[in-house]
């Protein structure tokens, strides 16, 4: 398999160094450090074990003295900071060092303005203007502006996952990444919304969260126009321009466009071996059917913060959630839509594909949505399934047990433009339209 995971080049991993370092940003630089260090060939500073006297060592930009020791072999000084215990063979290494502590950051950008600590961590960020991605792997050719980066990324080619999730199992190649990932099970959503109260495990989600409401979308398709909130989708978006399918099944050839649609073809290969053990139905992922097991036990576990409704299912309490923030980040890469649910997308994906997926057994007819498939097959059943609590009469639909209900509340949400006469129906309207043309 060419790609096995969404990499989108320095997108996740730049998002991975964000999440585990957003709030502390000197040991960003240390890290940028060190990283940095094997491509200037500098001397990594070690801790050392020593054996003679000390001599005072005065620092300007602490105020705050250090101990001074020589080594009785090499003669060489070494001086230790007295906040943290780390020793350095220079001084410019220990003052580098000791803006860890003050918080000093005298290297700025000249053409954003951000500040660090480090002159590597600035040459770094400079890139970010630059567009520089001096680091190439040198098995498929993608680039990248960090060298940890590079190095993240070639997990991707050898598979390694080294850092394991205790409760799961699940493996990751970032140490970051099991971070985030050990959120799902502690709960633990420390990044809240003001405007609206939704809480995240990771600050960039919640970053991501605020340009619903903003209404930001930075990111734009220079071929047609089309922004989007994030970097990424603007990234996959493009791919319907170059025709570029990197995600490839390594067991049928089969290549796509979209890491998500790799894994949903996966499954005809996977078979479905989680079955119900009361109904004896199968799935081919243990999420569905841990979401399916709690029908039989009735089970609702996800909770709508804002309005107390509840859920048996994850993904219809996300798409209820976007109720609330009014977020809709399934978008049409042909004419721009968008939508807050994924079905829905993939309904109106249809409409430009024209793919009819859905077909009656019984007379043959088409459909392109499901819905519009199962309400057909009930003219062929009889079944009505939807029933009108106050005088029991029943339907086929639940459009049209909607519209009957009408009939009860008295509502009349069709209103005339010209007289401003109210119906209850659409085509009572239409009807009434018609006699003042």
């Amino acid at each position: 398999m060419a790609f096995i995971k969404d990499e989108s080049e320095d997108l996740k991993i730049d998002e991975t160094f964000r999440v585990k370092h957003e709030d502390t940003e000197e040991q960003t630089d240390l890290m940028a450090l060190k990283e940095e260090s094997e491509v200037l060939n500098e001397t990594e500073d070690k801790d050392h074990n020593f054996i003679n006297g000390e001599i005072s060592f005065s620092c300007s930009q602490t105020e705050k003295s250090s101990s001074r020791k020589r080594d009785q072999k090499t003669g060489r000084s070494y001086f230790t900071c007295q906040q943290c215990g780390k020793s350095f063979n220079r001084t410019e290494s220990f003052k580098r060092h000791m803006r860890v502590h003050t918080g000093d950051k005298p290297y700025a950008c000249q053409q954003c303005g951000k500040h660090f600590s480090q002159r590597i961590c600035l040459k770094r960020h400079i890139r970010i203007h630059t567009g520089e991605k001096p680091y190439t792997c040198q098995q498929c050719g993608r680039s990248f502006t960090q060298l940890g980066n590079l190095g993240v990324h070639m997990s991707v080619h050898t598979g390694e996952r080294p850092y394991t999730c205790q409760q799961c199992g699940k493996g990751f190649n970032w140490k970051g990444t099991l971070h985030c990932h050990m959120k799902i099970h502690t709960g633990e959503r420390l990044f809240t919304c003001q405007q609206c109260g939704i809480s995240f495990a990771q600050k960039g989600s919640l970053n991501r969260h605020k340009k619903i409401h903003t209404g930001e979308k930075p990111y734009t398709c220079q071929q047609c126009g089309i922004s989007f909130i994030e970097k990424g989708t603007l990234k996959r978006h493009m791919r319907v321009h170059t025709a570029e399918k990197p995600y490839t099944c390594d067991q049928c050839g089969k290549s796509f466009n979209q890491d998500e649609k790799l894994k949903v073809h996966m499954r005809t290969h996977q078979g479905k071996p989680h079955t119900c053990p009361q109904c004896g139905k199968s799935f081919s992922q243990k999420r569905n059917f841990e979401d399916h097991v709690r029908i039989h036990s009735g089970e609702k576990p996800y909770t709508c913060p804002q309005c107390g409704k509840r859920f048996n299912y994850k993904r219809h309490f996300e798409d209820h959630i976007r109720i609330h923030t009014g977020e809709q980040p399934y978008t049409c890469s042909q004419c721009g839509k968008s939508f807050s649910q994924k079905r829905n997308f993939e309904d109106h994906v249809r409409i430009h594909s024209g793919e009819q997926p859905y077909t009656c057994p019984q007379c043959g007819k088409r459909f392109n949505y499901k819905r519009h498939f199962e309400d057909h097959i009930r003219t062929h059943t009889g079944e009505k399934p939807f029933t009108c609590q106050h005088c029991g009469k029943c339907f086929s639909r639940k459009g049209s047990l909607n519209r009957h209900m009408r009939v009860h509340t008295g509502e009349k949400p069709f209103t005339c433009g010209h007289c401003g006469k109210s119906f209850g129906y659409k085509a009572a309207l239409k009807y009434h339209m018609s006699l003042h043309i």
